[in-house]
């Protein structure tokens, strides 16, 4: 009797070992995971100033470039487009070609600093694109400087491509701007709400007038319509009342 109380009394120990590993284990699973995150946002604070303020001057190099003078100059290339007046559509071309350049030198700028100062391990999607983005940037602008003359048979094959290239440089670039924005708060745990905000009011309003150009001539049109047949009214009106008094 007394040895299988012993070996009774051992198989309850060993039972409770048993029960006990597993929430032991877990335990320390969970401190492992409190000490990695409590490590890594020690590591974030304790970021060089110096390399905070490349990234800022890095994000807004690329938003100006990518997320403004883009945008604004497609929608000026539009306008000229449409311009019947020769001397002013030049104009309109130049401040388009200007704008592009500019973008592309802001750019340039950006990717310069990002490989000079940054660890880049493009293990993220914001730094794939943006080396993408480095490449076609100077491909549109490239294409731009041998474009073709305007009465050339060659202008119909350039422009195709000319305006998917720079279609996809300005989405991109836009999704870009996002997609910096978040790498920015993880590497800061800093807010980036207010600027997400600024950024999409900015291109709801360059989408708008993208929008509102393809409408504007229709526009002007459905108002000449509309004068011209009121005109017309007013002319068949006074015809109809002189053949009255006529008779």
């Amino acid at each position: 009797m007394g040895v299988e109380k012993n070996v009774i009394a051992f198989l309850i120990q060993v039972s409770l070992v048993a029960y006990m590993l597993p929430s032991v284990s877990s335990s320390q699973e969970q401190i492992k995971v409190i000490n990695s995150h409590s490590s890594t946002k020690d590591n974030h604070h304790k970021m060089n100033p110096e390399l905070q303020f490349q990234i800022i001057v890095h994000g807004f190099l690329l938003w100006t470039s990518m997320g403004f003078l883009m945008p604004i100059g497609i929608l000026i290339i539009r306008i000229s487009n449409r311009d019947e007046n020769g001397r002013r559509a030049r104009i309109v071309f130049y401040v388009h070609a200007v704008l592009q350049m500019l973008a592309v030198l802001l750019g340039t700028a950006g990717a310069i600093m990002s490989i000079k100062n940054f660890n880049n391990s493009f293990n993220n999607n914001h730094q794939r694109v943006g080396v993408a983005l480095y490449g076609i940037i100077w491909l549109q602008a490239i294409l731009g400087i041998f474009r073709p003359q305007r009465e050339s048979k060659r202008r119909s094959v350039w422009f195709f491509p000319h305006w998917i290239i720079g279609t996809a440089v300005t989405s991109l670039g836009v999704l870009n701007v996002y997609t910096g924005l978040l790498a920015y708060q993880e590497k800061t745990f800093k807010s980036i709400r207010i600027w997400v905000i600024l950024f999409t009011i900015q291109v709801a309003v360059v989408v708008f007038l993208y929008l509102l150009q393809d409408k504007w001539v229709y526009m002007q049109k459905q108002g000449e319509v509309f004068s011209t047949g009121l005109q017309r009214t007013n002319s068949d009106d006074k015809k109809k009342e002189l053949k009255a008094e006529s008779c």
